[in-house]
């Protein structure tokens, strides 16, 4: 399990309201150095930037909700800030501001600042409204809420995105005549541009040799993930069920996840639930974490809850595959989305393969409405984000180049 979990009393950090050291960086390209070095992104294209050109010239509360399918995501907004120009302010998850003083330093002069994802954090969700309000800044927010590296799907968006939007634009409207909050999705896609075969190869033959498999000759990459792929979910199996399951791949991933999460929902939740996974998991670690950072529980104690935690976060990495990602659409992309995900899910850490090229697709703005229809079973603020940014994610899929078996 990654460390995403910080067990001690959670202490907001507030963005800096300074440009000078952002500007500096933005202008050495000092972002995108780090990305090249640590996330391969070579290269990167930015569309429709006058969209927000426009929205800034008018002086509009602007919020962006990008797609989050890398660790890259948020440093590649650097890249945005920088073609628009314009400075921004982002959330980031609090564990970020405690992997090291230099990531902490760094993103809080890029406009970081915190946000505990294990509680209501009224001082994020404040300062966010009003730099909305006051449309001091555009507001980067990622609103699946993790890391999915899943690039062409969307995860279930957190609700929390439409409150701040709204109420920042009720605030906004009697604040200023005519003022408005608007949304501008923003659609990010990696395409690799290097050998798939070759980097591929790679890394399903040492998940092979874990699995003491003899070495294939085999060199459809489908297949072996494939093959792959249904001994993972075979073993998962047998640790939580006993034996493997029947019945189709949808299926056994959805009883993989159940089984994982309806121990940990019944007793801090007192229920069930089915649906969304981050938005469980999160409503678990609500009700769990409290007592553990402020040092409540024993030592054997603290040692169950965080089995359980192990639990949540297997849960959450389930629910990144779906059956028919590489059935539907075979890319070279999406193939290697999926070994990352192997790769990630066996070692908690992903190998550099570099040649990835980010796509940075500009939504047109959605205006915020000050009022929500009750009626709706689905906010229609988030309905709205989300058809938005998958209509975008789906034309950027298309582009992705179908994978071609090699013929020796």
């Amino acid at each position: 399990m990654q460390k995403i979990i910080i067990e001690k009393p959670y202490q907001y950090v507030p963005p800096e309201r300074g440009t000078t050291w952002s500007t500096i960086i933005k202008f050495f390209d000092l972002q995108g150095n780090y990305l090249r070095k640590t996330e391969g992104v070579y290269d990167y294209e930015i569309r429709h930037i006058e969209r927000l050109q426009e929205s800034l010239k008018a002086g509009h509360g602007i919020l962006l909700t990008p797609n989050h399918c890398r660790n890259a995501d948020p440093l590649l907004m650097g890249w945005l800030s920088k073609e628009a120009p314009c400075h921004v302010f982002g959330m980031a998850s609090w564990h970020l501001f405690n992997q090291g003083w230099f990531t902490a330093w760094a993103i809080r002069k890029m406009g970081g600042f915190s946000i505990n994802r294990e509680g209501v954090d009224r001082q994020a969700i404040n300062e966010s409204i009003s730099i909305l309000e006051t449309a001091e800044r555009p507001l980067i927010i990622f609103p699946e809420g993790s890391v999915t590296r899943m690039n062409d799907r969307l995860h279930a968006l957190l609700d929390g995105v439409a409150f701040i939007a709204r109420t920042a634009a009720k605030r906004r409207q009697k604040k200023v005549p005519g003022g408005r909050v608007v949304v501008h999705p923003i659609a990010i896609k990696y395409r690799f541009e290097g050998d798939l075969e070759k980097q591929v190869d790679e890394v399903l033959r040492e998940i092979e040799h874990r699995l003491t498999w003899k070495p294939t000759s085999n060199p459809n990459l489908l297949q072996r993930i494939d093959r792959v792929g249904q001994a993972l979910l075979c073993l998962k199996e047998l640790e939580y069920f006993g034996e493997p399951k029947e019945g189709t791949l949808d299926d056994r991933l959805d009883s993989l996840i159940n089984r994982l999460l309806h121990p940990i929902e019944k007793e801090w939740l007192e229920r069930t639930q089915e649906g969304a996974v981050v938005p469980r998991i999160k409503a678990c670690r609500m009700k769990m974490m409290p007592d553990m950072v402020n040092g409540r529980v024993d030592e054997e104690e603290r040692d169950r809850r965080w089995h359980q935690l192990a639990d949540l976060y297997l849960a959450q990495q389930v629910s990144c595959y779906h059956a028919d990602y590489l059935t539907e659409l075979p890319s070279v992309d999406r193939i290697l989305e999926t070994v990352e995900r192997f790769e990630e899910d066996l070692t908690d850490k992903v190998r550099v393969h570099g040649h990835l090229k980010a796509i940075i697709h500009i939504g047109e703005p959605i205006e915020v409405e000050t009022t929500r229809d009750r009626n709706a079973e689905v906010d229609p603020l988030m309905a709205q984000i989300q058809e938005r940014l998958q209509s975008q994610l789906d034309t950027l899929a298309k582009e992705s180049p179908l994978y071609e078996p090699s013929e020796s």
